[in-house]
């Protein structure tokens, strides 16, 4: 048993899991059902690594590999989720949203494109929409709110994902740097005429971020420690703001 086949090891991918989940539980009512509601979700995401890397090297090299993972995530999977349909059925019609998205990446997985933005972007929008279903699961009503906490997440790990890439793949590539940089400034622009304080100040210091930071020496691995610490800053602005 070798863990690294067990465990996802895109590591970024760990805040796009918890940060949307939280950002509809605290604008609504937490209460058991989101323990019960994170579960499935954390089984979904360790059940999705082998399933793609079972599409991405095809079922003969796969097989020896991610058969155990994919029987273990599965087994445990099946009743928790069938156990919160049972509790909460609309949970499928949310769920609904996530097939065409899951759809992208094992395109892009059987292309062995994942590292591509666009698959990249799938993957952060399709996280995001568990905002909805986290919200809607606490007993929120508000459309126009969770619909707010949805793109504030995707816009921030979209942002995250040009940031990251001018750090690693991208480190050496000025126009992939403006396009990051410009993305970076219109969010600020955005969240100054639209947004809260408290989300106004997380924008311009993402900004800072993605201006500073790739003209340095700075580590995939420090960047990556740092990205826990811009992570924790959005959702607590976030949670003043809609809490």
């Amino acid at each position: 048993m070798r863990i690294r086949d067990y465990i996802p090891n895109q590591h970024g991918a760990w805040a796009m899991l918890i940060v949307p989940f939280l950002f509809g539980m605290l604008a609504s009512t937490p209460g058991a059902i989101h323990g019960l509601l994170f579960v499935c979700w954390l089984l979904i995401y360790l059940f999705m690594f082998p399933l793609l890397q079972w599409v991405r090297m095809g079922k003969a090299k796969a097989a020896p590999r991610y058969r155990k993972p994919l029987l273990l995530y599965g087994a445990l999977l099946v009743p928790a989720a069938l156990m919160l349909v049972l509790l909460r059925p609309e949970v499928l019609a949310l769920a609904l949203g996530f097939i065409p998205l899951f759809a992208v990446n094992a395109l892009y997985a059987k292309r062995k494109r994942e590292r591509a933005l666009l698959n990249d972007i799938a993957a952060i929008v399709q996280f995001s929409l568990m905002v909805f279903i986290s919200y809607k699961l606490g007993g929120g009503t508000d459309l126009r709110l969770a619909s707010e906490l949805f793109l504030i997440s995707a816009l921030y790990f979209i942002g995250t994902a040009f940031y990251v890439k001018t750090i690693i793949r991208e480190r050496n590539n000025k126009r992939f740097y403006c396009y990051s940089v410009g993305y970076h400034l219109l969010l600020a622009l955005l969240a100054l005429g639209l947004l809260a304080p408290a989300l106004q100040i997380v924008a311009v210091i993402l900004l800072a971020r993605s201006v500073w930071f790739p003209r340095t020496k700075i580590t995939a691995k420090q960047s990556g420690m740092l990205e826990i610490v811009y992570s924790v800053l959005v959702l607590a602005a976030v949670w003043m703001t809609y809490a």
